[in-house]
């Protein structure tokens, strides 16, 4: 049996699991209602809005005595909202993304083997937006590194 399964797809689903929950309640503003998934799309793809797409990109490892080592993996959250007011809706959906993930640091996932396994962090590197040049669509990027 393999040391080490990849996790790359297995954390995006976890990333991608915990966004679901955003259902518009209580301190969130808002309600993905199931619309978010773990393959990359673009407006032509979206009919409904908002649309939030997780995928992974690169990943290093920092490696200590021992033979431990660090992986570190960049998450790319993209999202996409439609409405008169994009800039503040997109600023609205960015606040509740980035609750949730501080919220939800340690993810526990299954690994390719079926293995139970935690992230250690979950780190959000920038946030950026169209800055309503799109207007009435917008779209706003989260990335984030996963230290597992």
């Amino acid at each position: 049996m393999r040391a080490y399964t990849s996790r790359r797809n297995s954390i995006a689903t976890a990333i991608a699991d915990v966004l679901k929950t955003l259902d518009g309640s209580g301190e969130f503003q808002t309600d993905l209602e199931g619309r978010v998934n773990t393959k990359l799309k673009f407006f032509d793809e979206i009919n409904t809005f908002p649309e939030v797409c997780v995928s992974v990109g690169s990943e290093r490892r920092v490696y200590h005595t021992a033979g431990y080592k660090d992986r570190f993996l960049n998450v790319v959250i993209r999202c996409y909202v439609k409405d008169e007011e994009s800039a503040d809706v997109l600023e609205g959906l960015l606040e509740d993304i980035e609750t949730v993930l501080e919220e939800n640091s340690r993810l526990v996932y299954k690994d390719r083997l079926g293995a139970s396994q935690c992230t250690q962090e979950v780190t959000i590197l920038s946030i950026d937006t169209d800055e309503g040049v799109l207007n009435p669509l917008g779209v706003g990027e989260i990335i984030c590194e996963v230290r597992y």
